[in-house]
């Protein structure tokens, strides 16, 4: 009986809150160490994001010559598994020699919070179409787990039921993409952009005269009506992020996908619902698990109403935690059985 209950108490210590452990990963996500700016912002055109605002993005690089060259986004919603759009590899399947920058804003100095990962795993909807952009999603696994500080931080990613898209309506878009809406040649920004966008009613985005059907059910369509603020090309895979309408921080809504042109009137952009492949995203980064504790998708932890000042860069609430995902019913049920057992061993309340 008591080698039965040193065996419960070692799991117990084993399945501890996450906040100590991932290294700062496990107990919050979607927190901005700094607010964006509240002024007019573009991707086209460009206005710079801050360092510390966008800390779930990513760079996916490929080679280009001697150097590598930014190509894609994408967003950290694990320390090893980063989501972003299939369609970014319709030219570019041979991924050895790709990499992923985290926690910088400017991609000719990454400066020493920057980490440089390689991508071990490419996992693209197996339903994914390149002609229609259908089901255009795709995790990566990393060689190794990114860790996460004040500058790097894991995406929240909104489940099926637990979001209500329509309340969200402070929505950013982020990216080092092309800054000029009608060139025959990207050009990448060197520094990352932001833009404040508005949640466009998928039924006006399919109307006549916008997309006329070619927006697909589990698409999100964000912009504005009249154009001149947009994604673009280098932009895809990239976050959409809504701030959540009780708490302070963002809900990574949607992936940046595609649309007709950048920044037209009636034309803005399409995205990729994570809230509808949410099961997609858990069931194929569950199937390559390498750690059966660690959780496969953080959630945030809730905190009072938002403030109208900056957000403080702590990577954890001293007085929030959360458990490792496959630990949290354990817990519940170890704390009953060993309660249990001491009754019977005349040790109970």
């Amino acid at each position: 009986m008591m080698k039965l209950l040193l065996i419960l108490t070692l799991l117990a210590l084993y399945c501890r809150p996450a906040s100590g452990s991932w290294e700062g990963c496990g107990a919050s996500c979607g927190r901005q160490l700094k607010a964006s700016s509240s002024g007019p912002l573009r991707v086209v055109g460009g206005t710079n994001a801050a360092p510390g605002t966008w800390p779930w993005i990513v760079s996916l690089q490929r080679p280009w010559g001697k150097r590598t060259k930014h190509f894609c986004g994408g967003s950290l919603i694990n320390p090893q598994w980063v989501l972003t759009a299939a369609h970014c590899f319709d030219k570019f399947r041979k991924i050895a020699k790709w990499r992923v920058v985290i926690g910088t804003t400017k991609l000719s100095q990454l400066g020493p919070e920057a980490q440089v990962r390689r991508i071990k795993r490419l996992l693209r909807h197996e339903a994914y179409w390149q002609a229609t952009a259908e089901n255009d999603i795709a995790v990566l696994e990393l060689d190794q787990p990114i860790q996460c500080n004040e500058h790097v931080q894991l995406a929240c990613l909104p489940q099926p039921d637990d979001v209500k898209l329509s309340e969200l309506k402070n929505c950013q878009v982020a990216g080092w993409g092309s800054t000029v809406a009608r060139s025959t040649e990207p050009e990448i920004s060197d520094v990352l952009q932001e833009a404040k966008v508005h949640l466009i009613d998928t039924k006006l985005c399919n109307s006549s005269q916008w997309y006329t059907g070619a927006v697909h059910s589990y698409n999100l369509c964000a912009g504005y009506p009249q154009g001149g603020i947009d994604t673009c090309q280098g932009d895809s895979g990239g976050p959409l992020a809504c701030q959540d309408s009780h708490a302070d921080y963002y809900w990574v809504v949607g992936l940046t996908s595609w649309g007709k042109g950048c920044a037209r009137e009636k034309q803005p952009g399409i995205y990729t619902s994570t809230q509808h492949f949410y099961n997609w995203i858990l069931e194929h980064m569950g199937r390559h698990q390498e750690e059966a504790a660690a959780p496969p998708l953080s959630q945030p932890v809730s905190t009072s109403a938002p403030s109208q000042t900056p957000r403080p860069g702590a990577t954890q609430p001293g007085s929030s935690t959360s458990c490792a995902f496959a630990c949290r019913k354990a817990l519940k049920f170890l704390s009953l059985l060993r309660g249990l057992l001491r009754f019977l061993m005349g040790r109970g309340a």
